[in-house]
């Protein structure tokens, strides 16, 4: 582990080159089970053997990269983002230590399409996102990205899917117990408890899982801000940030032969029940050292408490000389916040400072998504082609509460009111979905081919309350869009195969945008209006993919992708004075009467309005274009008589380009690079294994009206040792963060559009925040 600390990042081109060639040693041709032909009996290899797991090479002809369970487990991932940040062009934004919104191809969470068991679920995201770390690692059997979507699935993947596959009766037999514990550099201890067991049930096999894990992440942020960037220092804040919580979660998995079809049952539930409490105190002076005059002191807590709902059933059965299918679909999201923020103020003026006042914000938010989901395919054979059509369904509702009260507290040990009045702000947005498609899909000598068409038409229905009697505000908007696909596949040899693939997709609004609410100083200043007419993004992708079988087991590969955006949504000016400029002005008018009893507008003075913010809102304009490329590795040594050596290694650069209304930019929070690099060292003489992995993320800016932000990353190691025991129980310890990961940001802040044009600063502030090595130790018992 020392040594691997000890390798610079400036030398990562070194030793990628020595994996590198690695690869270039002459490969034995051989045939492998497919990834996707998984035996109900890989229990043992999976939690007590020293077996190497590497990436499984997918038969499917759209591009998909596939990753057992087996591949991340020796690093004991808690969730599935834990899973997610060690394969190719996956990034997070995220505060260090949390991977909730995964960002393929680096692009925003929404451009990224989130599937469990091939199925769209409901998130928590404004941007319809799904936070990938609410699900544990331990109900997955597999992760697969598919980087071009076929027309069988859902068209919301402008970036690409990633496919949650969940344990199942049909592929897992036997069980296993888990049970650990993870330490904290402040000192906490949090639980990891585990089951699976699999066997027959009912004339069929059921599988059963539970897990507790406990959840804690201590960080500690300072802030400097400055009056623009290279101008005076204003003031310095010191931050704690805690997150602490238990996610306990269940799934469940049924599957019988019925007549000529299976049937299969299978559900999980996921609750998240979490606090995140910050406690900041902010000073004149820059030094921590010499400390200065206390300015104000923060308190704020947020208790979370959601949980996650999915239910399917389908039945697969012989039918007019094909295959059919009936699929059905549950899936229920709740969010409920419970937020308090307190802060109070010191007058700076006074020596010593003197109490400015008490003010206090309680923000209770509760969301509530349903999804309720058919599809009906059928699919049959022909001599030389497989024909695929059906129709999926869905009928979307999402229902949201936001109550807002702010209280005061003017005189020095008076307690703050209580939270008796609430603005109320409720709203529901309807979706209902019909999407008809059909696909034809053949093999001819060494290619494969598959050419689909897909017709998604939805009818969206938005309903807002702005407050309590306020009138019902409905809008309509119907919108449909053709998605044809096409993928080729072909093997050059038995071990080389190259593949490209043609798509359009399609990316809908943000909840938050599509809102009809007005949202004073949003945005500096600036006021803003969702819009509930925004059509959705729409983009054509091209993939161009190259794939190497290494030996029996390792993969290389490498793909060029290329995405144009159409549509793109974008906050826009509406021409309207903001409420700011409103209320200046009334000041003014106020001030001049009062000079000037009974003037009226025309009376030489009187002031005009000549607002400098304004109201903004979201349209489809412009277009954007993202490229990149990507490398992934993995693979045993054997070829330089290190069979019991493997590596792994994948590197994506990214790029993109958008104009708004400041002129050209990348996607905002793109990084430009992801790097995962590792190894896994098994000692089969001495039951012992051990290994390390290493990432590192490339900056990323971003830039809206009002803020622009500049975000560097730091590197994360983990590195682990396991001792098994027979072939039934492993020991196994686990360091991650062991670099001590932060984040650094850097904040350009604007009142209005004419200030950031003219680089007139509001402020300028830089943020860094930091969090120590975290260690778990687990025990596993197969049986």
């Amino acid at each position: 582990m020392r040594s691997m600390q000890s390798i610079p990042f400036r030398r990562r081109h070194a030793l990628c080159a020595a994996l590198l060639a690695a690869c270039g040693a002459p490969a034995v041709a051989a045939e492998v089970e497919p990834g996707n032909e998984r035996r109900a009996t890989e229990l043992d290899r999976v939690t007590v053997t020293g077996d190497i797991a590497y990436r499984d090479r997918s038969d499917a002809t759209a591009p998909t990269l596939s990753y057992g369970l087996d591949y991340f487990q020796r690093f004991e991932p808690l969730t599935v983002g834990d899973m997610l940040k060690r394969v190719p062009s996956v990034g997070f934004v995220s505060d260090v230590l949390e991977y909730d919104g995964a960002r393929l191809r680096g692009l925003d969470p929404g451009y990224t399409q989130i599937l469990i068991n091939g199925k769209k679920v409901p998130g928590a995201g404004g941007d319809r996102s799904f936070y990938v770390d609410r699900i544990p690692a331990e109900l997955v059997e597999r992760i697969e990205i598919v980087r071009s979507p076929s027309a069988n699935r859902s068209g919301d993947a402008v970036a690409g899917a990633l496919n949650i596959v969940l344990r199942d009766a049909y592929e897992f037999d036997g069980g296993y117990l888990r049970a650990g514990a993870m330490h904290f550099d402040d000192g906490k201890t949090k639980p990891v408890l585990g089951a699976v067991g699999s066997g027959e049930f009912a004339g069929g096999r059921v599988l059963g899982g539970i897990n507790v894990q406990g959840r804690h992440n201590p960080k500690r942020k300072r802030s400097d801000r400055f009056e623009s960037l290279g101008g005076d220092f204003v003031d310095r804040e010191d931050q704690s940030d805690v997150r602490d919580g238990t996610d306990t979660s269940g799934n469940l998995s049924y599957v019988r032969e019925i007549g000529s079809g299976r049937l299969s049952l299978d559900g999980f539930y996921v609750r998240t029940d979490r606090s995140e409490t910050e406690h900041s105190r902010e000073y004149d002076h820059p030094s921590s050292r010499a400390r200065g005059n206390l300015l104000s002191v923060n308190d704020q807590k947020v208790d979370i408490d959601q949980k996650n709902l999915v239910l399917g059933a389908s039945y697969a059965f012989d039918m007019a000389g094909g295959r059919s299918e009936i699929d059905l679909g549950y899936a229920r999201f709740d969010d409920d916040r419970f937020d308090t923020e307190q802060e109070t103020g010191y007058d700076n003026q006074d020596s010593p400072p003197s109490f400015d006042g008490l003010e206090g914000t309680r923000i209770l938010t509760d969301a509530r998504d349903r999804e309720l989901s058919l599809k009906l395919a059928h699919k049959r054979e022909f001599d030389a082609a497989k024909l695929e059509f059906g129709v999926d369904g869905a009928d979307k509702r999402r229902d949201s509460s936001l109550r807002t009260s702010e209280v005061k507290a003017k005189k020095e040990g008076q307690p703050l009111p209580p939270y008796a009045e609430f603005d109320h702000q409720r709203s529901r947005i309807q979706e209902r979905r019909a999407d008809p498609y059909a696909m034809l899909s053949g093999k001819r000598g060494r290619l494969d081919w598959e050419t689909g068409l897909r017709y998604e038409t939805t009818r969206a229905r938005i309903d807002l309350r702005s407050e309590e009697g306020a009138p019902l505000q409905r809008q309509d908007k119907d919108y449909s869009l053709l998605l044809p696909s096409a993928h080729l596949r072909f093997d050059l040899t038995g071990q080389d195969r190259i593949s490209a693939s043609l798509a359009r997709t399609l990316r809908r609004p943000d909840f938050d945008k599509l809102l009809p609410l007005t949202l004073e100083e949003e945005y500096g200043d600036n006021d803003f209006v969702g819009n509930p007419q925004l059509r959705p993004e729409t983009a054509w992708g091209l993939d161009l993919g190259y794939e190497r079988r290494l030996g029996q087991r390792g993969v290389v590969g490498f793909n060029l992708f290329y995405r144009k955006v159409r549509d793109l949504i974008e906050v826009t000016g509406t021409g309207r004075p903001s409420a700011k400029a409103l209320e200046d002005h009334e000041e003014a008018v106020e001030a001049f009467l009062d000079e000037h009893p009974g003037a009226g507008p025309g009376a030489p003075g009187y002031p005009a309005l000549d607002p400098d913010s304004f109201v903004f809102t979201a349209a489809n304009v412009g277009d954007g274009r993202a490229w990149g490329a990507e490398f992934d590795l993995s693979t045993p040594l054997t070829a330089l008589g290190l069979e019991h050596t493997g590596v792994f290694l994948n590197y994506s650069w990214l790029d993109s380009e958008v104009e708004d209304g400041f002129g050209k930019r990348r996607f905002n929070n793109q990084p430009r690079f992801v790097l995962n690099v590792g190894f896994i060292q098994d000692l089969p003489e001495w039951g012992v294994s051990f290994g390390a992995s290493y990432r590192r993320q490339g900056g990323a800016y971003s830039r809206v009206l009002g803020e622009e932000v500049s975000t560097d990353y730091g590197a994360d190691l983990e590195a682990f040792v396991e001792k098994r025991f027979g072939s039934r129980i492993a020991v196994r310890l686990t360091g991650s963060n062991l670099l001590d990961a932060s984040k650094d940001e850097a904040f350009h802040k604007f009142d209005t559009f004419g200030d950031q044009l003219g680089r007139d600063y509001d402020e300028y502030e830089r943020e860094s925040e930091k969090a120590g090595p975290v260690y778990q130790l687990t025990v596993r018992y197969a049986f």
